[in-house]
């Protein structure tokens, strides 16, 4: 009997060495930098901002890691709070004429996050609606009116 157990225990731990990847965390999606990141629509009853931000903490600091590469600065803007409902990290703002990949800086504090740069049909004046995950990363008080900077990525 003793053997029986003992043996049973011997082969049962022998096939703990062959379970590998299990101590690792899980691989962030894949995006490169610039690419908009998907994030979940709000539930309808939604009416906080963590509510409404339905961005993962994986998602806001790939946010605001800054890109290597070449970027085209459009233009400063003053930016307001978008559509809440609408999710994701992205701005939408006269200083581009089509949807492109880009970049938001707040000169007052150097933050800055990747956002999708959409068309805004309006007078280069007429500011720029940002996403409510894109003004928390850049640590703006979500009824501020706040001076940007906007960069483009080269396409």
């Amino acid at each position: 009997m003793r053997r029986g157990i003992l043996s049973l225990i011997v082969l049962a731990l022998s096939g703990c060495g062959t379970l590998t990847g299990l101590d690792r965390e899980p691989a962030a999606p894949a995006s490169r930098p610039g690419e908009p990141m998907s994030a979940m629509a709000p539930p309808a009853e939604a009416r906080t901002v963590e509510e409404f931000d339905t961005t993962s903490p994986q998602q806001r600091a790939a946010a605001t890691v800054a890109p290597r590469g070449p970027e085209d600065l459009l233009g400063r803007s003053v930016a307001s709070l978008g559509d809440p409902a609408d999710p994701g990290f992205w701005a939408v703002t006269p200083l581009v004429p089509s949807t492109r990949q880009g970049r938001l800086v707040d000169p007052a504090t150097g933050f800055s996050v990747l956002v999708e740069l959409r068309p805004r049909d309006a007078d280069a004046g007429a500011g720029t609606l940002v996403s409510l995950p894109a003004l928390r990363a850049l640590g703006v008080v979500l009824t501020d009116l706040r001076e940007i900077a906007i960069y483009a990525a080269p396409r």
